[in-house]
């Protein structure tokens, strides 16, 4: 019969905390690219001039800044649930 590594438990339970943490840290690198892309949008609808172009380069912008929050949320919860169910 194998010996048992009486530390193997714990490394797993340090394994899972560790991952879970970059987890976390993953969805706020998330949630600063889409506050930062969100911003360059507006910076771009309110300084520059009005334009059409600059309009739909500012409400692009926009969007694509809500997306990748959403995108980084998802992420977010797919893995945490994935983690807590083992």
């Amino acid at each position: 019969m194998p010996e048992q590594d009486p530390d193997a438990s714990r490394r797993d339970d340090l394994a899972l905390v560790r991952t879970d943490l970059a987890n976390e840290r993953t969805l706020l690198a998330y949630g600063r690219t889409a506050l930062m892309v969100s911003a360059t949008g507006a910076t771009l609808i309110k300084f520059f001039p009005d334009t059409m172009l600059i309009h739909i380069a500012g409400w692009g912008f926009g969007a694509v800044g809500i997306l990748v929050a959403f995108v980084g949320a998802t992420r977010f919860a797919v893995l945490r649930k994935r983690l807590h169910r083992s």
